[in-house]
């Protein structure tokens, strides 16, 4: 009995043996197929995974890009209304600073309660003209400067042989700006080339 068994378990032992030696190479032929194709797997997921973050950092530095414009666009807004909100303000005022300038041309020296009011339509002036520097207004009056149509309006055109043509020779009207933007054109008369006189040739002669 004893010896069967012990037949038996060698037997066993042989089996479990030949078991051991064949399952690595067969182990072995499996791996080689499926390694392969687990790192085709893996290079085609990291490939995909590479392009979704390329793609996903270019919609980033886009949506940063108009982000960042947006904000320049409304910080330029911002400055705009700032800056050029009190035009139809300035406009509506303009008209009381030229009534202020007739009257002080029209006064005259007559008597002392006439050079009082000048003296008052003046002090009147200055600090009008005063209150609107400090919001940047400044007036345009280019008498003896070229003529620029930006900036001025010519009303008419004279003949002038003592100053070079297109230059200003009177204003009628001054203009302004506010902070450098034109707001009203000053009202102008502009030179022209008059004809000079030739001598003439006398035919007889």
């Amino acid at each position: 009995m004893a010896e069967k068994e012990t037949a038996l378990e060698k037997e066993t032992q042989s089996t479990d043996g030949v078991r051991e030696q064949n399952e690595p190479e067969l182990l072995e032929d499996i791996d080689d197929g499926t390694d392969f194709a687990s790192v085709e797997a893996l290079r085609a997921k990291l490939e995909e995974a590479i392009q979704q973050a390329e793609h996903q950092k270019d919609l980033a530095m886009r949506s940063q890009a108009e982000l960042h414009n947006v904000r320049r666009r409304a910080e330029r807004d911002v400055e705009h209304a700032h800056k050029f909100g009190m035009e139809k303000i300035v406009q509506e005022l303009l008209p009381v600073v030229d009534s202020l300038e007739r009257a002080l041309e029209a006064s005259g020296d007559d008597n002392d309660f006439v050079k009082a009011m000048k003296e008052g339509i003046e002090l009147t002036l200055n600090m009008f003209l005063k209150a609107l520097a400090k919001f940047q207004i400044e007036p345009v009056s280019p008498e003896g400067e070229p003529f620029d149509p930006a900036l001025h309006q010519a009303v008419s055109m004279v003949e002038q042989n003592e100053v070079e043509p297109n230059t200003v020779v009177h204003v009628m009207q001054k203009g302004y700006t506010l902070h450098g933007r034109i707001v009203r054109p000053a009202m102008v008369v502009v030179a022209k080339a008059g004809e000079r006189d030739t001598p003439k040739i006398d035919e007889q002669a």
